[in-house]
């Protein structure tokens, strides 16, 4: 199983729009996978990836003071403008690198005699 850890607390923001303050329109997000799988140290497998996602602000009707938003609203945002097929494909690119790591296809070898 992967837990998935949406990290949406960085954004760019209009200093003013439409009389409101601080409104957010560009999210960094970062989503950190983490599996309940270990590797030979104890540690939990886990693989991060980041971007950034444009936010509509051109209907701020149901506007929220940035001192009031929270992570869990701006995530909210951040998937519902990226679309559920955007979310779904982050999260399995995310599992499909964790089981990489726990499954590895390929290893790195050195050929020859040792450089000393």
């Amino acid at each position: 199983m992967i837990i998935y850890n949406w990290d949406c607390r960085t954004v760019d923001a209009f200093i003013e729009q439409d009389n409101e303050s601080d409104v957010v329109y560009n999210v960094h997000w970062i989503v950190t996978g983490v599996s309940d799988e270990v590797d030979y140290k104890g540690e939990l497998y886990s693989v991060k990836t980041n971007g950034t996602q444009m936010i509509n602000t051109s209907d701020i009707a149901n506007f929220i003071p940035f001192d009031q938003v929270t992570n869990e609203e701006v995530v909210a945002w951040t998937k519902a403008s990226m679309g559920a097929e955007e979310v779904i494909y982050i999260e399995r690119s995310i599992a499909g690198a964790i089981e990489s790591l726990i499954h590895p296809v390929s290893v790195t070898l050195t050929v020859g005699e040792p450089i000393i």
